[in-house]
């Protein structure tokens, strides 16, 4: 099983977030309002066409997501709230394949009040180091929206 890398900036979410451990999700970056991830295409993580199951595309994107929403150490007052999906949108641009290398990046657009909206690129590239030599974490082949709605935790 893949493990989930805590090399790079830590999230109290992932610590039982087994679906992203799975993936093999490594946290890039983290900020108010922002999240860059990285995972690699696994042969089980392909469709009967060969390509990145589209749910596979769709739960990193919502990792990236989630990570955005929600502040790695909450305010003070804070603690007993999260933020979650109250509606998204994805369009699949172009196809990935195993090996290659997805990275998504999740800017905030808005918030107001208990909702937020946030954009979410999800790229693909056959190495890390794509951004080093093209300035862009890859080719981008996802679109995510997100809806987002803070609630009292349970």
């Amino acid at each position: 099983m893949a493990e989930t890398t805590l090399s790079g900036p830590h999230h109290q979410i992932l610590e039982n977030d087994y679906a992203s451990e799975w993936m093999g999700i490594e946290v890039l970056s983290l900020s108010d309002g922002h999240a860059t991830i990285r995972m690699t295409l696994r042969q089980e993580m392909l469709n009967g066409f060969g390509m990145a199951h589209g749910g596979m595309i769709f739960a990193f994107g919502d990792t990236a997501f989630a990570l955005a929403c929600n502040p790695a150490v909450p305010a003070p007052g804070e603690e007993n709230n999260i933020t979650v999906a109250s509606g998204v949108d994805i369009n699949f641009l172009k196809p990935a394949f195993r090996g290659q290398v997805l990275t998504a990046v999740a800017d905030r657009r808005s918030s107001a009040g208990r909702s937020g909206l946030y954009d979410i690129q999800i790229f693909a590239a056959d190495s890390p180091q794509a951004e080093a030599t093209s300035g862009t974490p890859g080719e981008l082949i996802a679109e995510f929206r997100g809806r987002s709605r803070t609630i009292p935790k349970k």
